[in-house]
């Protein structure tokens, strides 16, 4: 987030809708050709501007302002179209009005950075509770810490002042987190079209959100914004883009053991991400081939508090790669508002998507798929030739967030989601978490292996994932769509196969009852169940939490609550 040099989570940045405008030819029976669906490959390059920078003496002003400067240049060298989201005590200033105002309305869009400083508060008729005119903590810098009385105050103050210096209010509205009753109510009264919120991670910065519906896009629920809504009356019609450009193989695990997460993201201050020019090409030739159902998508840019001298080499190793997929048209530059306005055209509920990893960086064998729905989130990783579920978590409208009603009181804020498979909570550096294949070989269990797996988006909202398994086992499949997932082995290993969870030994767990045709937990207060109609649940040892068995060969997961639709 915005931790700054030490910290991890340098946010919202980048902006720049990539979309992939080129069209195959499918073949049907009679031979007449048709287009295939295009897939959007999206990217923003958001960059956020803040006043002033309360923890570091030398990160005046004026250099933030230069940084600012600074990356417009960069992006006007490359023609690269953008969003800048302004913090309210940046709004004012008269700089970053006459700087703003001189961009091209058509290659640039101005929005809201929804951080709260001290004169937003004051003029909304607050008291200031900050130790500096910004403070960064969730009970002070956003809106968690405000009552939804005071929330609609504070949105009102800046959208009056907005409108006064650019003559219309903003369409896009960002932060590392907005609440579900700031968000309804900036969009009811002021027609906004899209926002933003953090990439998942855990307590970076002293923010944590966990479990939600990973990267891409999605609708919030009206009374949690961070997870989608499961029924189109009850979400709030702005679609909400994960920002940062999270690494799909290795920012889930950084941070075993520890009480926050590392950064690994496509943010330029990264030396071993965003700033390597190998990670960026790596990045996005994973975004450009792998299958992402619908529209693949991230977010370039960067914070301004970075200052430009820590950002400039991934900067201005970004934009060229950047503005050639886009010259190549594998990439399309978009503006915030324009993927949001391109969102909700196409979708009126959440789509299911994935993300892809095809191939991983220098000699690593991992691949991953991380797939969405608005019921649940699947993370498959390929390792060293095993394979295991490293995270399901669902969403369920029954869990509202911490803050519908009330304002935080602590300096950091949680947003969770419900855990089946946590492979970062659950695990240690020494354990390590996660939902395993097995089968057995000549008396003993041992984990199923196999070569690359090939994944194919056969029908909307469905995903097929094609797992060749060794030595002359067969193929595992597994087909996954919004509400569950199938999972199917042919060949050798079709009748002793299944699959086994195993944590660290002091997880904290939700499971209450793991017998024949599900399994019942509670987290958060919450009840709920994953149930099976074709396979069994048992405990079959002391190491391992839960087995999953298949009948007859065929093993369906359901991931929907049966009361939601």
């Amino acid at each position: 987030m915005m931790i700054y040099i030490k910290k991890s989570s340098a946010l919202l940045m980048a902006g720049a809708i990539l979309v992939l405008c080129s069209f195959s030819l499918v073949t049907r029976v009679d031979k007449t050709p048709v287009k295939a669906k295009v897939k959007p490959k999206i990217v923003n390059i958001v960059n956020f501007i803040r006043l002033l920078e309360p923890r570091d003496p030398k990160v005046t002003e004026d250099v933030l302002y230069q940084t600012v400067v600074k990356q417009v240049e960069i992006m006007n060298k490359y023609k690269l179209r953008g969003t800048f989201l302004l913090q309210y005590d940046a709004l004012m200033d008269a700089r970053y009005q006459k700087l703003l105002k001189s961009l091209p309305a058509g290659s640039f869009e101005i929005g809201a950075w929804w951080e709260i400083p001290q004169p937003m508060v004051e003029k909304a008729g607050l008291k200031w509770r900050g130790r500096y005119p910004w403070d960064w903590h969730a009970n002070i810098g956003f809106s968690t810490g405000y009552t939804p009385q005071e929330r609609e105050k504070l949105a009102d103050v800046y959208m009056q002042d907005f409108k006064k210096i650019f003559g219309y209010y903003p369409k896009s509205v960002g932060s590392w987190f907005i609440d579900e009753h700031t968000l309804n109510y900036l969009y009811q009264k002021y027609k906004i079209v899209a926002s933003s919120n953090c990439k998942d991670q855990y307590g970076t910065d002293g923010y944590t959100l966990w479990g939600g519906y990973w990267n891409q896009a999605y609708y919030p629920s009206k009374v949690n914004s961070y997870m989608p809504a499961q029924h189109a009356n009850n979400q709030i019609p702005v679609p909400i883009f994960r920002m940062l450009g999270s690494d799909p193989v290795r920012q889930y695990d950084t941070g075993f053991g520890t009480t926050w997460q590392g950064v690994i993201t496509l943010e330029p201050v990264y030396p071993k991400a965003g700033g390597s020019a190998e990670w960026v090409n790596w990045f996005f030739k994973q975004l450009v081939n792998g299958e992402s159902m619908e529209f693949a998508y991230t977010q370039a840019g960067q914070e301004n508090s970075f200052t430009w001298d820590a950002m400039s080499k991934g900067f201005e190793i970004q934009m060229p790669v950047i503005a050639k997929l886009r010259d190549e048209k594998k990439l399309k530059v978009e503006t915030l508002l324009e993927s949001g306005t391109w969102f909700r055209k196409h979708y009126k509920i959440t789509p299911a998507t994935s993300i892809t990893v095809n191939e991983d960086l220098g000699n690593s064998d991992r691949k991953t798929v991380w797939f969405n729905s608005r019921f649940y989130r699947a993370n498959l990783l390929w390792e060293k030739g095993t394979l295991r579920f490293r995270d399901i978590h669902l969403f369920n409208e029954k869990l509202p967030s911490d803050y519908l009603t009330k304002k935080v009181e602590t300096n950091v804020c949680s947003f969770y989601t419900l855990p089946f498979v946590d492979g970062y909570l659950w695990s240690t550096p020494k354990d390590i978490a996660g939902l395993r294949f097995k089968t057995v070989e000549n008396g003993k269990e041992v984990l199923l292996t196999g070569g690359d797996p090939k994944v194919t988006n056969p029908a909307a909202g469905k995903l097929h994932i094609a797992w060749p398994l060794k030595p002359s086992n067969g193929t595992l499949t597994i087909d996954l769509d919004e509400k569950k997932v199938v999972i199917k082995v042919t060949g050798k290993a079709s009748n002793n196969w299944f699959l086994d969870l195993n944590v660290a030994g002091k997880a904290d767990l939700p499971f209450k009852k793991i017998a024949g045709s599900a399994i019942s937990c509670q987290f958060k207060g919450l009840d709920y169940r994953i149930s099976t109609p074709n396979g069994s649940f048992s405990k079959p040892n002391d190491s391992d939490i839960f087995r999953v068995k298949p009948n007859a060969n065929v093993l369906t997961l359901n991931f929907a609550d049966s009361e939601v639709n």
